[in-house]
């Protein structure tokens, strides 16, 4: 597989030597000349105009994307890396661009380099780029993607650094490039308003929640709450919920149990050159901690069918050895249970009803509640208007917690 190649690494002497002053890009002004004794800031005309007379100043690099329930890369996240100075961030770079008049230019750029690197994406993957907005509708970048022809899997990731007015000719592109194959995902959902307005004006397929709604997201019931209501309006969109920025294995966990199917993040997977795969050791904890999920929502997994006698039908039940049955009143509703008594069956009341979509957990401590002379008998299961639906012996309760402590202790 072919790799992107890093930054350059520093000298060392000290940062990264500056590549020669390059030809004047039209377009880009130049830096104003500091005054004796004075310092000026970055030159950023300067720095622009290199990387635009010469890409390859410019690398990508990729984060996975995960899919929670499966435990594997979903897809990649391409953020960029700028040969110069290193304290000058990526959004330092894109945010000066803009101000020079060449924004859409430099994010052409890197667009041009994520439809190349598509040739070397994993199967069933997506790859997802940066794009402004604003500058989405602007010829150097408009053009770019109307001339690639097949745009899949590419997902354009829009992040709003700056204010749209008026999101028709944005939209309107993003059919256009949609029936081509193209994605849209949405940056910092629940960020503000604009963010909301946004979500249901475009209408994106991938909603990526904001990073301060993540962080430490099991400590705050608030953030889960405006989580969950994320995932739900994301789901009436048909849009995937993703969760950015997962560092622990705490809010990793909150997000299992809140149901959100894609997650990124440090704890997950760092940027590399190239596409990495998922290390198995993540991949294995991800896979436990959604067990311990699954074991945890409901008892619909425990319930066995039963044979129930019908007061209607005026023949008794006949039941083999050791099986157990229900007897029903005029309503089909339990009334009471037929349970193993040596060779034959005794007759015992119905002490504890559940529904299928009941909590394990809260199951287990109901059912050790009972009185001591009932409490192992099993545990009717019903549907919303109280009829059979089957049981629950009470030993596969028992052995379902015990699944679920080996599942968290990591056996």
């Amino acid at each position: 597989m072919t790799t992107v190649p890093g930054p350059p690494a520093p000298s060392a002497g000290g940062p990264v030597p500056a590549a020669a002053p390059a030809a004047a890009v039209p377009g880009v002004p130049s830096q104003p000349t500091a005054p004796a004794g004075e310092r000026l800031g970055p030159d950023w005309p300067a720095l622009v105009a290199e990387v635009l007379a010469d890409p390859s100043r410019l690398t990508l690099v990729a984060q996975p994307i995960v899919d929670v329930a499966g435990a594997v890369v979903a897809g990649y996240e391409l953020l960029s890396r700028f040969a110069g100075p290193r304290h000058l961030t990526p959004d330092l770079w894109f945010a000066a661009a803009d101000r020079l008049g060449v924004g859409a230019e430099l994010e052409a750029v890197v667009v041009a380099r994520a439809l190349e690197m598509r040739a070397d994406l994993p199967d069933n993957c997506f790859l997802t780029v940066n794009v402004s907005p604003h500058l989405l509708v602007e010829p150097a970048l408009r053009d770019l993607l109307l001339a690639a022809g097949d745009l899949s899997p590419l997902v354009l990731e829009l992040t709003e650094h700056t204010a749209v007015t008026d999101l028709t000719p944005v939209v309107e592109l993003r059919d256009v490039l949609h029936a081509r194959g193209a994605l849209v995902a949405l940056d910092d959902a629940g960020s503000g308003y604009s963010g909301l307005q946004q979500l249901t004006s475009m209408r994106p397929h991938v909603v990526k929640l904001d990073r301060a709604l993540v962080a430490d997201v099991h400590l705050d019931e608030a953030k889960l709450a405006l989580a969950e209501m994320l995932g739900e309006l994301a789901g009436r969109l048909d849009a995937w919920l993703l969760a950015e920025g997962v560092e622990t294995w705490d809010e990793m966990d909150a997000f299992v149990r809140l149901g959100v199917p894609l997650a990124q993040g440090y704890l997950l997977g760092r940027p590399t050159p190239g596409f990495a795969s998922l290390d198995p050791a993540v991949a294995a904890r991800l896979r436990a901690s959604a067990a311990r999920q699954s074991l945890v929502e409901s008892v619909a997994s425990l319930v066995e069918a039963v044979r129930c006698e019908d007061p209607t039908a005026g023949l008794p039940l006949v039941l083999a050895v050791g099986e157990a049955g229900l007897r029903l009143d005029d309503h089909a509703h339990p009334a009471e249970l037929l349970l193993p008594d040596g060779d034959g069956h005794r007759v015992a009341p119905v002490s504890l009803r559940t529904r299928a979509t009941d909590d394990v957990v809260e199951l287990a401590l109901r059912l050790v509640a009972r009185p001591a002379g009932c409490r192992f008998d099993p545990v009717v299961v019903v549907d919303d208007v109280g009829r059979a639906v089957g049981l629950v012996r009470a030993e596969r309760v028992v052995g379902r917690l015990a699944a679920m402590a080996g599942a968290s202790a990591g056996r």
